[in-house]
C-alpha cells in the first residue's frame, strides 16, 4: 500500500524511479512506494524532470504544482502534488496509465 500524506491542498507520496526505460509509465508498487519507469537517463537531472512532467500530465495539474521534496539524487523520491486530492491520485494510479 502506497503511503499517501495529505497536507491541506496537496498530497505527497513516495516514488521509486527506474531510469532509461523504453517509455514513462507506472510500474506498480514496491515497499510502500509507487514504482515509475522513466524514459530519461539519470544524467543532468533528466530523471528528476521526467516524473514531474509525467505526474503533472497524469493528474492534470501544472508542472509547477509537482515537486520532488526528497531524494533528488536517489532512486527513491518523495513527490508533492498541489491542487489534487488522495481520491483523484488513487483512482488514476489504479488505472496504471502511461504518458
Amino acid at each position: 500500500m502506497i503511503s499517501f500524506k495529505e497536507h491541506g491542498d496537496s498530497i505527497s507520496f513516495p516514488v521509486r524511479v527506474a531510469a532509461r526505460a523504453s517509455r514513462t509509465e507506472i510500474a506498480g508498487e514496491r515497499e510502500g512506494a509507487l514504482r515509475v519507469r522513466v524514459a530519461a537517463p539519470p544524467v543532468g537531472g533528466a530523471a528528476n524532470e521526467e516524473p514531474v512532467r509525467f505526474f503533472a500530465k497524469l493528474l492534470r495539474v501544472a508542472a509547477r504544482d509537482v515537486e520532488i521534496v526528497a531524494g533528488r539524487s536517489s532512486k527513491s523520491k518523495v513527490l508533492r502534488v498541489r491542487g489534487t486530492n488522495r481520491g483523484s491520485v488513487e483512482s488514476l494510479l489504479r488505472l496504471g496509465k502511461s504518458a
